[in-house]
């Protein structure tokens, strides 16, 4: 018999070729046997008998052929689709995706109300509403947004008072590293000739910790090997000489910032520097990341 692309036939009778082979594997028949049996690919039936063992009699209906017929979203429909889009993420309304895509929302209008849209429509629906492809931020589940918001609301604008009445210096201060291999920034050129910028096939990196004000005023030391005591308090040491100001420097909670050695020191240096520490897991508020970032 000729092998024929089951795709081809009508709707109807793809469901019963597939019902048929996949019955025929289950009774002991060989997949190849199978597939001359009812004229069409091995790989059609494995296909069908994996779709069958996961989901069962339901993987093997007809599904609807041509451009989708699922009309338009109502106001109020629109309205709860784009509110489960920000309150939710894919997994969290069980839908098998882990970043919200076009499909994805497809997926969730049809669960919600039956209404099946293609994923260009959809498109159109995501760009009324505002939204926009981004890159996702990660963020430390283990970050609690109250503590977050406690420091925004009352220690900030405390340590801000107390600066203001000591006369002294904010600082954001923060660590990272800068590998060799770091992806570049973006060039103009020609369209089909990309340019090409020469570097050594070898890796080295070194790394980096730096202090910015909220004005913008930047101060770093760059540095090979681990970020340890003896390294964060050269750098506060060379801070302190800077300025002759008392220094606020905001940091993160890194074991260093917290280590025995350190602490001796600020305490010896309490009438020229002081540190102030973040919520746990909570980069977002320090304005030395954004420095990071752009580095």
């Amino acid at each position: 018999m000729k092998k024929v692309d089951a795709r081809s036939l009508p709707p109807k009778a793809q469901e019963s070729i597939r019902r048929l082979a996949v019955q025929a594997v289950l009774e002991g028949k060989k997949q190849v046997e199978v597939a001359k049996m009812y004229g069409v690919t091995r790989q059609a039936v494995g296909k069908w008998v994996k779709a069958h063992r996961w989901s069962g009699e339901q993987a093997l209906k007809a599904r609807p052929q041509g451009r989708p017929q699922g009309g338009s979203l109502l106001p109020w429909q629109a309205a709860q689709i784009a509110r489960d889009m920000v309150e939710h993420l894919p997994e969290q309304l069980k839908l098998p995706f882990f970043l919200w895509t076009r499909k994805a929302v497809a997926q969730l209008i049809q669960q919600r109300f039956s209404k099946r849209l293609s994923i260009w429509t959809v498109g159109r629906y995501l760009k009324r509403w505002g939204f926009c492809p981004q890159k996702p931020v990660r963020r430390a589940f283990e970050q609690k947004p109250a503590e977050v918001r406690q420091w925004l609301e009352r220690e900030y604008p405390a340590i801000r008072q107390q600066a203001q009445r000591e006369k002294a210096l904010i600082f954001w201060g923060d660590k990272m590293g800068l590998p060799s291999d770091h992806a570049l920034g973006r060039t103009s050129g020609v369209p089909g000739q990309t340019p090409v910028v020469p570097i050594t096939g070898k890796r080295f990196g070194c790394n980096m910790v730096s202090a910015i004000t909220n004005q913008g005023n930047l101060n770093f030391m760059v540095f090979k090997g681990q970020f340890v005591a003896a390294t964060c308090l050269e750098f506060l040491n060379r801070l302190i000489r800077q300025y002759p100001r008392k220094i606020f420097l905001i940091v993160d909670r890194q074991p260093v910032h917290r280590a025995k050695k350190v602490k001796q020191w600020l305490a010896n240096q309490s009438d020229k520097i002081c540190l102030w520490f973040l919520p746990g897991y909570s980069p977002e508020p320090n304005t030395d990341e954004l420095l990071n970032q752009d580095v």
